[in-house]
């Protein structure tokens, strides 16, 4: 069972009960799920992340004066709840996954994650906040919050950025994926540099990824589950197929024996097959820049798209 299912189950079955008896002046004032850190509140846990942080848990948040006043209370009723449910035992929390369930402070829970217990208001406050501390923030469900606070800062998030500041992303994300997959990838296998290669096409596909969910304007998550996530999104969706293809290709070295310094400089090897994927990744995103109004440029290199983004759409 997924870890969010198991945690709404457990919390229908056992916690709603225990704290409409034993804190019922609280109840109107908590708000209850799973969102945060880990696999689980994304959706994308399976067998193999059952060996830490999983198990019938699940959060409570109090507002920091409540918390305060009653947060320890609260804390040892929930552990007090059976430790197994449904056939799956008790969570088990690493050192770096603990504090991440139970009895929390709202506006601290959000402090922790995103350094502020306020949305971002400006453009430099937006500007300041990490992609994978956004999605933390926001993924998971919150399954009751009869007060509103809790899902008032969350909805404020998932608005998504200013368009100004969506924009600023994507040309950001857009320049380093052009730099190194379409531009420096080739450069350090002419010079033999199979490292700098290696890590030009890492560089791309992160940035390519990071493109993509902000095409699809979601946050983008932690980057062991950027590449899952793509299979989610809605548009572009199928870079992720090609960018598995990537590994797939033969050892690329022999397609550039005896390249000299000015050979491919303005064509491709297409004798790397790395290559045409790098640029068909790089059509898929440059067709969604027009289909969406943000790019009226046909060239393939993204970094000619970055002029026409800024002028088009930042005023």
């Amino acid at each position: 069972m997924k870890g969010l299912e198991l945690a709404e189950e457990y919390y229908k079955a056992y916690g709603r009960k225990l704290f409409e008896e034993k804190f019922p002046h609280l109840v109107e004032h908590m708000a209850v799920g799973l969102v945060g850190y880990g696999s689980e509140c994304l959706g994308f846990d399976d067998e193999l992340s059952m060996d830490h942080d999983y198990g019938p848990s699940f959060c409570v948040w109090l507002p920091r004066e409540l918390y305060q006043q009653y947060g320890a209370q609260v804390q040892a009723a929930y552990e007090e709840l059976p430790q197994e449910f449904g056939g799956y035992s008790g969570r088990v929390s690493e050192v770096q996954g603990q504090g991440r369930v139970g009895s929390l402070c709202l506006e601290d829970f959000y402090l922790g994650i995103l350094g502020r217990d306020t949305v971002p208001e400006t453009e430099t406050e937006w500007l300041a906040l990490s992609e994978e501390s956004l999605a933390a923030a926001v993924n998971g469900k919150v399954f009751e919050d009869h007060l509103g606070k809790f899902s008032a800062f969350r909805n404020g998030l998932l608005q998504y950025y200013p368009k100004a500041v969506w924009i600023r992303r994507l040309v950001q994300a857009l320049a380093k994926a052009a730099q190194a997959g379409q531009y420096n990838y080739a450069r350090a296998m002419k010079r033999g540099e199979r490292i700098a290669a290696e890590l030009s096409l890492a560089e791309f596909i992160r940035e390519s990824m990071q493109a993509v969910y902000l095409l699809n304007r979601k946050y983008a998550p932690f980057y062991k589950w950027m590449h899952r996530g793509l299979q989610e999104l809605s548009v572009c969706s199928e870079v992720g197929d090609m960018l598995n293809l990537l590994y797939q290709i033969p050892d690329p070295a022999q397609a550039w024996e005896g390249v000299g310094a000015k050979d491919y400089l303005y064509h491709l090897n297409t004798d790397d097959g790395r290559v045409l994927i790098i640029e068909t990744v790089c059509s898929v995103i440059v067709q969604e820049l027009n289909a969406q109004g943000l790019s009226d440029q046909q060239d393939n290199f993204l970094q000619n798209h970055l002029q026409a983004l800024l002028q088009k759409n930042i005023s």
